[in-house]
């Protein structure tokens, strides 16, 4: 791990801040999930989550699917959290069911909200996660949370919907929306773009295929989004939304030598029009000012340092 994420998450948690708390993670086995867990036990809270049917159960772990009400309803008496990060989403841009996408992602949050706004024991702070993506091609060289939304794929109008469906919850639950930014670790599927060149750098590939050569994003390190999710659950800024990003872009050229400075050799990019989309939002860089003024300091590790400990792992 890196210094920047210890030394950010040493100063940021403490067993008393989830002392006799439960906390529940949608999603638990997701990318995310298994960082937020560690978060949220590092900081004393008893941890439970949700699997898909069909994923083995465990000691806290619930297989349920956020589309059975009924299902869910049971799952939220039983553990009686007190705060919920809700992870559990299609999360790949280019899924190709699109009506999964909807499903999941608006009605499944939905059937969460009214099981959590019906349940015996209220949650202090409900999670969201939602993403940058609904701001589209943004025409700014930085994005805060006042630039209005653009989608510009499913995946972006899917989340923006759960926003705007949140907000009919929001006098009876104490939401807070996180718009993550690209962020990226050990563990995340080869079908996303870092995982992806990291790969190809492990096993010493000659050449890659890659899409757009000409997007830039705004990378952050998943340890480091985990750490903000819990410090954004302890605060609970009710009603509020947040851009959970590094503040720095990296093009993707930048990625490339990177990884072979790190790998100690120099790859062969081939552009395959396959993997170019016509909707491809080309830069996406945030501002993190409004969550640092909520939670206090974010000390993102440098990328090389993600990239490194991902190559190494």
């Amino acid at each position: 791990m890196s210094r920047s994420v210890t030394e950010g998450r040493a100063r940021a948690a403490s067993p008393r801040e989830g002392e006799g708390k439960r906390a529940l993670i949608t999603g638990l086995r997701g990318f995310t999930g298994h960082y937020m867990a560690q978060e949220l036990t590092a900081a004393g809270y008893e941890v439970y989550g949700t699997v898909l049917p069909g994923h083995a159960p465990g000691p806290n772990i619930f297989t349920v699917d956020l589309l059975d009400r009924a299902g869910l309803a049971a799952v939220i008496e039983e553990v009686r959290p007190d705060v919920v990060a809700h992870l559990a989403a299609i999360a790949f841009v280019a899924h190709t069911d699109t009506d999964q996408i909807y499903r999941v992602n608006v009605t499944g949050t939905r059937n969460l909200l009214e099981t959590l706004s019906k349940a015996t024991h209220k949650p202090s702070c409900v999670l969201l996660a939602s993403s940058a993506n609904i701001y589209g091609n943004a025409d700014v060289d930085v994005i805060d949370e006042s630039i209005p939304p653009s989608p510009a794929n499913d995946y972006a109008v899917s989340k923006l919907a759960m926003e705007y469906m949140a907000r009919l919850w929001m006098d009876k639950l104490p939401i807070v929306i996180a718009r993550p930014f690209n962020y990226t670790g050990v563990g995340q599927g080869e079908n996303f773009l870092l995982p992806k060149i990291v790969s190809h750098f492990r096993k010493g590939a000659r050449h890659i295929e890659l899409g757009n050569l000409a997007i830039a994003r705004d990378f952050s390190d998943v340890r480091m989004v985990a750490n903000c999710y819990r410090r954004l659950l302890a605060a609970a800024p009710a009603g509020e939304a947040f851009n959970v990003c590094s503040g720095r872009s990296t093009s993707l050229e930048s990625l490339i030598d990177m990884m072979s400075d790190i790998a100690g050799y120099r790859i062969e990019v081939h552009v395959n029009p396959a993997f170019v989309r016509a909707n491809d939002v080309l830069t996406l860089t945030g501002s993190n000012a409004k969550l640092a003024g909520v939670i206090g300091p974010i000390a993102p590790p440098p990328l090389v340092e993600t990239l490194r400990w991902m190559y190494q792992a």
